[in-house]
């Protein structure tokens, strides 16, 4: 045995204990010795590069384009070569190559392939576009077209409104936010001529997303498509559903080449034309009684979309079910948007729609304490919703909600309350500290039945059953080593060390015995996407259920093979899409963020001092990972509430490399004090629920109101920019 598999084999005093040990992941060693192939590292024999041709006005029609000579072994391919022009997500409404007209800046044109990449960029540079322009709508603000809407109520909201000792309105803007990812988009598209087989090699979050949008643009069926994750450098949504569109402008390019052809994003590409987190602008009114508790809210989202709709009203949806957060309001009126605007299209990025409404929420909550001489944690315990209470959509918190242990552990990691009363009184000086808290939940899993399929009802419109759902396989070869065949990604987040651990733990097997491949849809069945806070408790519980079938079916030196399928929680109230009613998830997860800031009042700047975080995520599968999702997570809600300002001028994104659009860096933050609360979910793998996600979700909220103390101001927009504290600190308030 070489010295890697020494220091990975698991002791058998690891084996017999609870599976949260740390162990060294999958990958550790083919990435920390540089041996990692992604995709720009993958050689394929012939290869063609390629370039855009891209929009350059943010609305209008293409009149004419005239493309210069094109050299021996150079190709144009546009929306003549997708026989359906179309790329579908959600829906279809984006086309693979502009059909016409132009919805936004940046949209693919056409593109050049061949043989060299800088005579493609050349060729396209030289192409000469002739646009009729029409008006459009640049800012959100300015919107009046909805994509989608969405509304729901519970309990009586006109009787609270109208019975109301007091109505507080306000509204909260957010802006985009950029993933980040280290490795920008791209794929190979290989066409294998001898067998009619369509093939794409990529970084990608979503094989079988991917899969689907070939065969619908291409008019193919499964056996003629073929779809390989290759490592992925980092995702965070981005890389949800925008690689179907790239895969299929690769593979229209194959198809008319011969070639094998590459589509490499450079950083600026990638910033100016890919999917960000939505901006949005949500309207809050709240009903109070004399005491200043909540008894209504009314609530207006309006997420901004851009050019075409993509995921959003998947994300819209996350947007209206967290309009209340944590907190049981009895009486709600709820309705949400997807705005049309001649913008580059936004998307999936970590916590998917949550984000918005959590720092909305919480930050009006902050406010409302304020206004009736609370303090934010007090006002918070007497709204926090518990196990029984009625969700925003009808339906039931099944589970117990331990924010109660997760307020005490924050106090020990980082003394918020003396620290909280000590902040709030008057400060004097050039430099002034604050310290700000959220709590907040993220929904596991699929929105609604989403988990389950498609739903099957009677006569009478009553849900019987579902078709579909997500599914594995388990293999055991001859030397008894057991492979998990799944669709689900490993994008730096550990995927594969933790369904490693879980079928090794199950069989009584050594963890070096399990292996889980990058996925190949000719190989692996379709487990669903790696999104939505789904892949540990959804597919890791398939992993689980199958290695246990597996054990009691074990025959030593024989190969087996065992499958797997989704089965729906019996005690969730049915999900009613129409209507939004019912459990909108199998379980949350919860979590809580505190910021502790120093700010300079005449520069306007921030700087994190100390932060905590305490979160409820089942029970942690591998304590080394969930520390990292944990620390990532916040460290990039910090940066989406101080720092990340993304704006469009003329419907041109002006931030689009890492000079001029800020992330934190290790210069900006600090060592996070974190904490898990151990609250097993009994459908999820050893009792794990969602994580990735819920780490992102509240860490905005909290930098803000940490802010608010420092300055003795109320804020209503994220990121909180100098600029916008300085004018803050001038005025009174800044939205």
């Amino acid at each position: 045995m070489s010295d890697e598999n020494r220091s990975v084999k698991i002791s058998s005093e690891q084996q017999g204990a609870d599976i949260s040990y740390p162990v060294i992941k999958k990958d550790h060693y083919e990435k920390m010795k540089g041996e990692a192939e992604y995709i720009r590292d993958v050689p394929f024999e012939g290869l063609y590069e390629s370039a855009f041709v891209r929009t350059t006005i943010p609305h209008g029609r293409i009149r004419k384009i005239n493309l210069p000579d094109l050299p021996e072994g150079y190709h144009s391919i546009g929306g003549e070569d997708v026989p359906f022009n179309r790329c579908h997500s959600v829906g279809d409404e984006q086309p693979v190559f502009t059909d016409g007209e132009v919805r936004f800046i940046g949209e693919a044109i056409l593109m050049i392939a061949g043989p060299e990449k800088k005579i493609c960029e050349e060729l396209c540079s030289r192409t000469e576009v002739e646009y009729d322009e029409l008006p459009a709508v640049l800012e959100l603000k300015d919107a009046t077209e909805s994509y989608q809407d969405y509304h729901y109520d519970k309990g009586d909201p006109d009787k609270a409104f109208r019975e109301a000792h007091e109505v507080y309105s306000e509204t909260f803007e957010t802006g985009y936010q950029e993933q980040a990812y280290i490795e920008p988009q791209g794929v190979v598209s290989v066409y294998d001529r001898e067998k009619d087989l369509l093939q794409i090699f990529g970084s990608m979050q979503c094989p079988y997303y991917v899969h689907g949008a070939l065969k619908i643009a291409f008019e193919r069926d499964d056996s003629q498509v073929r779809v390989v994750q290759t490592v992925t450098g980092g995702a965070f949504g981005g890389k949800e559903d925008y690689p179907s569109l790239v895969s299929c402008r690769a593979a229209a390019a194959a198809l008319k080449t011969g070639h094998p052809v590459r589509i490499s994003y450079g950083r600026r590409e990638d910033m100016s034309v890919t999917t960000k987190r939505h901006p949005a602008i949500l309207e809050y009114s709240a009903a109070l009684d004399e005491q200043g508790l909540i008894t209504g809210l009314r609530v207006r989202i309006r997420l901004d979309a851009g050019g075409y709709p993509g995921l959003s009203c998947v994300v819209l949806q996350r947007s209206v079910i967290a309009a209340s957060n944590v907190y049981n309001v009895p009486n709600m009126d709820v309705s949400g948007s997807i705005m049309y605007t001649n913008t580059p299209s936004n998307g999936a990025f970590r916590g998917f729609g949550g984000p918005q409404s959590i720092f909305a929420v919480e930050t009006l909550m902050n406010h409302l304490a304020a206004r009736y001489g609370m303090t934010p944690l007090e006002y918070r315990r007497k709204h926090f919703f518990k196990e029984g209470d009625v969700t925003s959509t009808n339906g039931r918190v099944h589970q117990h909600v331990p924010i109660p242990e997760m307020l005490e552990k924050a106090e020990e990691l980082i003394d918020y309350s003396r620290k909280y009363e000590e902040y709030g009184k008057p400060q004097t000086g050039r430099y002034r500290r604050g310290i700000g808290m959220s709590v907040f939940f993220h929904g596991c899993g699929f929105t609604g039945s989403g988990e389950a399929g498609v739903p099957i009802k009677d006569e009478n419109g009553n849900i019987t059953g579902y078709n579909g759902g997500s599914s594995l396989k388990l293999v055991k070869d001859n030397k008894d080593r057991v492979e998990i065949l799944i669709s689900n990604t490993d994008m730096g987040q550990g995927l594969k060390t933790t369904f490693s651990k879980i079928a090794s733990k199950c069989l009584g097997i050594p963890y070096e015995d399990v292996t889980v491949k990058n996925p190949d849809t000719q190989r692996v069945p379709n487990s669903g996407p790696t999104v939505a806070s789904r892949s540990i408790m959804i597919t890791g519980k398939l992993v689980e259920r199958a290695a246990l079938k597996l054990k009691a079916q074990w025959i030593p030196g024989e190969h087996q093979e065992i499958e797997e399928k989704y089965i729906h929680p019996d005690f969730l109230i049915p999900w009613d899409n129409d209507t939004f009613q019912g459990d909108a998830y199998p379980a949350f997860s919860y979590g809580l963020n505190v910021a502790e800031v120093e700010l300079d009042t005449l520069t306007g700047a921030s700087r994190l001092i100390d932060a905590a975080g305490v979160f409820d995520v089942g029970h942690t599968i591998d304590r080394t990972i969930m520390l990292g999702q944990a620390e990532g997570g916040m460290l990039q809600a910090f940066g989406y509430g101080s720092m990340e300002k993304m704006e469009s001028r003329n419907g041109r994104l002006m931030q689009n490399s890492f000079t001029d659009y800020m992330i934190p860096t290790s210069m900006d933050t600090v060592p996070f004090r974190i904490a898990f609360i151990d609250n097993p979910y009994s459908w999820g793998p050893f009792g794990a629920k969602g994580a990735g996600e819920l780490t992102l979700d509240g860490g905005a909220a909290a930098y803000e109101a940490a802010l608010e103390e420092a300055m003795g101001r109320e804020m209503s927009a994220i990121p909180a920019t100098p600029e916008r504290v300085l004018k803050a600190l001038d005025g009174g308030t800044e939205g």
